[in-house]
C-alpha cells in the first residue's frame, strides 16, 4: 500500500505525511509539480528526522506515475464521493491518492482512478486538512489489510 500526494501545495502537510508514512512503514509517492521546493524549511520542520526514515518516490507527472504503478488499484480520497472509507474494502496493494489542498483533483485525474472514497462529515462542511484526512483513511486501510504496525 502506498500513500500518494498529487501535486501537493503545502510543505507542512507533506512533511507531516512523510513522518506519518515513516511511522506506519508505508511508502509515499509525490506527484509533481509541488507548490514548494523539497528543500523548504517548513517541510523539513514538519518531517523532522523522519525524512530520512521514509521511503519517498517522486514522479514528474501523472502519466509517469501510472506507467510505473501499472495494474495497481488507484483509490482517490475525495469529499466528492458518496462512498465512505469506513464502508469500503481496501486491498493490500492499494494506492491511496490525495488531491491538491486548494482544489482537490482535476476531473481527468479523478476519472482515471479506479475507486473514490470520502470521510463522513457533518453536512455543509467542505473538507478536512489533507494530512489529517490521509492519516484517517490510511490507518483504516492498513487495519483492514492487517498491515497496521503491531497487528
Amino acid at each position: 500500500m502506498h500513500l500518494v500526494l498529487f501535486q501537493p501545495e503545502i510543505p507542512q502537510n507533506v512533511g507531516t505525511l512523510i513522518r506519518f508514512a515513516a511511522c506506519m512503514g508505508i511508502p509515499i509517492d509525490v506527484l509533481e509539480p509541488c507548490g514548494f521546493l523539497f528543500t523548504d524549511k517548513h517541510l523539513k520542520r514538519a518531517g523532522m528526522d523522519y525524512l530520512e526514515l521514509a521511503t519517498i518516490q517522486r514522479f514528474s507527472s501523472w502519466k509517469t506515475f501510472c506507467d510505473m504503478r501499472k495494474g495497481v488499484r488507484r483509490v482517490a480520497i475525495t469529499p466528492s464521493s458518496s462512498k465512505f472509507y469506513n464502508k469500503f474494502t481496501f486491498e493490500p496493494s492499494d494506492l491511496l491518492i490525495m488531491g491538491q489542498e486548494s482544489v482537490g483533483f482535476p476531473s481527468d485525474i479523478l476519472n482515471d482512478c479506479h475507486e473514490r472514497v470520502s470521510i463522513p462529515m457533518i453536512p455543509g462542511r467542505r473538507s478536512l486538512n489533507l494530512a489529517l484526512a490521509a492519516a484517517i483513511v490510511m490507518t483504516e486501510a492498513l487495519r483492514q489489510t492487517r498491515q497496521l504496525p503491531g497487528s
